[in-house]
């Protein structure tokens, strides 16, 4: 049960190894999922503007026919 210091460290090391690569795959989890919510937003405003213009052509046409 009483563990040598070179025992101790080596927890110590992997330990923070550890929490080092979840640190890195979080960030990157977190920068795929920002991108994904970026491209999702951007694609809903596109055919929002395109909605938009073709409603706004569509009252032009009976405006000026």
């Amino acid at each position: 049960m009483n563990e040598s210091p070179s025992q101790s460290s080596s927890r110590s090391s992997r330990s923070l190894g550890r929490t080092v690569l979840a640190g890195l795959i979080m960030l990157v989890a977190a920068w795929v999922l920002l991108h994904f919510v970026i491209h999702i937003v951007l694609w809903i405003a596109s055919v929002a503007i395109v909605l938009v213009a073709i409603a706004a052509l569509i009252w032009a046409l009976r405006v000026l026919l």
